[in-house]
């Protein structure tokens, strides 16, 4: 049994449990001062409606971390496309934390396998369920966000959804060019292109990275980016734009 104390302070959690929580803060890339708020952040109200009020469930994290997603994605985006109207950055974040966006990454980090649920919700499926799961995901974000600051929650959002804007960056930048210019060098030089990462700036989190793309040891392009893959496109647009004239 667990002991619940005043909230947000820590609760004496059973072994088992405890083994549960270390391995999903494996998982997700966090430590916990307090473990309660992961475990809050796991626990579905239909466990809590079983167990009875003194059981917390989830809902009030997911209200508060669907905050912290909605404000630190657009804080990105507004960093990413200094040039962009309203509507378009609103469009880039919709894709982003999407609930079918947010399941997918809740259920490659395995999420549904430490998810506190009522046996009706169990026997239904409730750990696969798309919603049980993007939900999750938001109370997490503010778990992390009460245990450790702004900044953990902001890097873990970064590194959890990163891959996800990268591809809305990309479509918005208008397609793959590094396809685009290896199909050309290849039918005009015989040579691929070749691409050299020349620097690297700022924190983990925020790190911008520059490369240069060559044909046959010349350069044609230049490019910056949140990532090496961001980065290469742009070297890559340049390129064609430059061989193409």
């Amino acid at each position: 049994m667990y002991l619940v104390v005043r909230r947000y302070q820590q609760e004496l959690l059973d072994e088992e449990r405890e083994k549960e929580l270390f391995e999903c803060q494996r998982r997700i890339g966090c430590l916990f001062q307090n473990l309660s708020l992961l475990n809050e952040a796991l626990t579905h109200r239909s466990f809590s409606y079983e167990k009875g009020e003194d059981f917390k469930d989830n809902q009030r994290l997911e209200f508060l971390g669907d905050a912290l997603l909605g404000m630190l994605v657009s804080e990105d985006l507004y960093s990413r496309f200094p040039h962009s109207a309203e509507g378009g950055l609103s469009k880039l974040k919709a894709a982003v934390v999407s609930r079918s966006a947010l399941a997918s990454k809740a259920r490659r980090l395995n999420l549904g396998d430490f998810l506190l649920l009522g046996k009706g919700e169990e026997a239904s499926g409730g750990r696969r369920r798309p919603s049980n799961l993007a939900d999750t995901f938001e109370a997490i974000i503010a778990s992390i966000y009460l245990d450790g600051g702004l900044n953990a929650c902001r890097q873990f959002i970064l590194r959890q959804l990163s891959e996800k804007i990268e591809d809305v960056s990309l479509n918005k930048e208008g397609g793959d060019y590094k396809s685009a210019l290896q199909e050309y060098a290849q039918a005009k030089f015989r040579q691929a292109p070749v691409y050299q990462v020349t620097s690297t700036q700022g924190p983990d989190h925020r790190r911008i990275f520059q490369v240069v793309v060559s044909v046959q040891g010349k350069l044609y392009g230049t490019g910056k980016g949140r990532s090496k893959k961001v980065a290469e496109q742009e070297a890559a647009r340049q390129a064609l734009k430059k061989l193409k004239g």
